[in-house]
């Protein structure tokens, strides 16, 4: 893990796209690489027009932190939608009530915004739309499983 102070700007950063699924799509630019930093994680987001970053999920353990540079989105919550734009900051704490997605309504106007995360390792990301839980070990690995097919404890033991 890094040990000395890390300075650099956003234009020096590499960027990275991700779009695996036709609802999700994004560029990211990494400030805290995971390799480096084992308990904040930080990164520039930009999320296309009618697209989502990731699907509605909660963190068991960490916490996320949002700070929206430009554009606006809708930010889906157990309590609803909520509309956001520049200069709002979102912090989502750990636990089912700070479910969230993050999303880009706009049909021309990309959503720009920096993401802060606490880690914790392991973690554990519920998603409750599609009855999913994933299981996040830090630099290792990530695993995802359908909640119905929990098992009981002792099961082929």
């Amino acid at each position: 893990m890094r040990k000395e102070i890390l300075l650099t700007s956003r234009d020096m950063l590499p960027v990275r796209e991700k779009a695996e699924h036709e609802l999700y799509e994004y560029r990211k630019q990494e400030i805290t690489s995971r390799a480096e930093f084992d308990t904040c994680y930080a990164a520039f987001y930009e999320i296309s027009p009618g697209k989502a970053n990731y699907p509605y999920h909660y963190h068991t353990a960490s916490t996320e932190l949002f700070y929206i540079i430009g554009g606006e989105g809708v930010l889906e919550t157990p309590e609803g939608e909520k509309r956001v734009k520049a200069g709002d900051v979102i912090v989502c704490p750990p636990g089912e009530r700070a479910a969230h997605l993050l999303r880009n309504p706009s049909e021309t106007e990309t959503l720009s915004y920096l993401d802060v995360d606490t880690v914790q390792s392991p973690e554990v990301v519920r998603y409750p739309r599609s009855g999913k839980t994933g299981v996040i070990v830090h630099n290792v690995s990530a695993g995802f499983f359908r909640d119905a097919d929990s098992v009981d404890y002792y099961e082929g033991e």
